[in-house]
């Protein structure tokens, strides 16, 4: 693992930690000032003389972690990618069909037997969690992490506690198949995090219990940053003592996996299954039974969910084979012709229609051999407005156009590294997951009302499915079923020919 440790250590920049502030050395300062002249980046050193102990200390720091020649490196590749060996337009097709099934077309036997092989794998302890929650709530008018959201339910639960529970009731489920009781059945739940979140949600969830977690179970890692770069590729400070640094990207995933243990935990706990998803989807089934049993029937390194593009003209990137490979075609990349082509054997849908929604599978093997891969990970540029310290004024800028570029990387950028034969996609019903939480409240879509009224529609749905009748003396005829009493609609028949007055929620099954 070390070696690992070491190999990824040049890819990916993660935060440094020191302890006590201290300056370095003048052995240290000079391999450190020799290391950014080198590349041509001794500018960031410009202050250094001039700041106080601990300004020295931090930006050493900071500047020992990042290898700058690295930096221009991915900067040069992402500004002028490589021309690729195919001449002409991307062959782009369908998945075939040995690659893709949906819910809403699949026998019920395969279904039931994709989700029984899943509470299996489950009970045996070979299925853990992946969440990617590094964002803030900004755009929500919160500056606290996504997922401490409060939507408006009823409950007033937070996304992490939906999700948290969902885990509580997947165990549950799975327990059930487990002869000796004293074997507890355990989902492990590694949430990343990025640097402004990593405390705020680590102190959310010790405030909360764990939502009934044990501690032991859930663990924090944290996302990875890298230099911001001006127009003329110098990476930028944001003060005297500091580089001016963002997240790289959801596809920083998985250098933050290995470089942060948490793929040597799997393995000590025999994990063989992993679910990754984003925490701003309000209706994510955490460890989906039916979607590890469907990717472990197929065998492959990676599968991923995904829902039923709603129009032509929706701006969602879209799952398929590009060249003879599985890839995500993001929607400005697909002229109108090719958006609004059909489907020549359901001429009521679209040819391209997977919409992507950030919900993987990968099995650990795969996660297993990120240092054989990550390398060839491309970086992507985000033209963005970049606040920055002037070296000639000495002054602050917050400049009102873009400045300068972000790097960042796609976790589905290593889809194509893989055959068609490793690689599956399952559709779902949107209604029933599919509800990302993006928008400022008010906005009317993807936004905290939807979230909430989506919820309470799926839960109305499932009790009045097994006979309970919904009463409401407004619009508001929705029901909350709480994770803990049902993870997917099952369990409720206790409910049979009782009559719910909405706004309600469902949170025990005694009356």
């Amino acid at each position: 693992m070390n070696s690992v440790n070491k190999v990824l250590e040049t890819l990916h920049l993660s935060k440094s930690k020191v302890d006590t502030p201290k300056a370095p050395s003048e052995q240290e300062l000079n391999e450190v000032r020799e290391k950014y002249t080198s590349a041509k980046q001794e500018h960031v050193l410009h202050y250094y003389d001039k700041l106080p102990v601990a300004g020295k200390a931090s930006l050493f720091a900071q500047l020992s972690s990042i290898d700058p020649e690295h930096v221009n490196t991915i900067t040069e590749r992402a500004l002028k990618p490589a021309a690729t060996e195919s001449t002409g337009p991307a062959k782009l097709e369908p998945l075939p069909e040995s690659a893709s099934a949906s819910v809403m077309d699949s026998d019920a036997a395969d279904l039931d037997k994709w989700k029984e092989s899943g509470l299996q794998l489950i009970a045996d302890n070979k299925v853990a969690v992946v969440l990617m929650a590094g964002g803030q709530g900004t755009r929500l008018g919160s500056s606290a992490p996504k997922g401490c959201y409060n939507i408006g339910l009823p409950s007033d639960k937070s996304l992490f506690q939906l999700q948290a529970e969902r885990i509580l009731k997947v165990q549950y489920l799975a327990a059930s198949r487990v002869e000796d009781k004293e074997n507890k059945v355990v989902v492990p739940w590694y949430v990343m995090t990025s640097g402004p979140t990593r405390e705020p949600t680590e102190k959310f969830f010790e405030e909360h219990n764990y939502f009934g977690l044990e501690k032991e179970n859930v663990w924090f890692f944290e996302q990875g940053v890298l230099p911001c770069i001006d127009n003329e590729g110098k990476i930028l400070l944001e003060a005297k003592d500091k580089v001016a640094v963002a997240p790289d990207g959801n596809g920083g995933l998985y250098q933050a996996m290995i470089l942060s243990g948490v793929v040597g935990d799997m393995e000590k706990r025999g994990i063989k299954h992993v679910h990754a998803y984003c925490v701003d989807n309000c209706l994510v089934k955490v460890a989906d039974p039916v979607f590890i049993g469907f990717a472990a029937a197929k065998d492959v390194s990676i599968a991923t969910k995904v829902v039923r593009k709603r129009n032509a003209k929706e701006s969602v990137g879209l799952i398929l084979e590009r060249n003879g490979k599985p890839d995500v075609v993001e929607y400005s990349e697909i002229d109108s012709a090719t958006a609004e082509a059909k489907d020549s054997k359901h001429p009521d849908l679209l040819k391209f229609r997977a919409a992507n929604i950030v919900n993987h599978y990968y099995s650990f093997d795969f996660l297993n051999s990120i240092a054989e891969w990550s390398h060839r990970l491309p970086h992507h540029v985000a033209k963005k407005k970049i606040p920055f310290i002037d070296l000639e004024t000495n002054e602050v800028v917050k400049p009102e156009k873009p400045n300068g570029i972000k790097l960042e990387q796609f976790v589905f950028d290593c889809f194509p590294f893989l055959e068609l034969s490793k690689f599956a996609c399952l559709e779902v019903r949107r209604e029933d997951e599919f509800s990302p939480l993006k928008n400022a409240k008010g906005t009317g879509e993807d936004d905290p009302d939807t979230s909430k009224a989506h919820i309470l529609e799926q839960g109305r749905k499932w009790i009045e499915a097994v006979g309970a009748i919904v009463e409401s003396e407004s619009e508001n005829n929705g029901v909350e079923v709480s994770p803990l009493i049902s993870y997917a609609g099952e369990g409720l028949e206790f409910l049979a020919e009782k009559t719910i007055r909405a706004p309600a929620v469902i949170e025990k099954t005694d009356d």
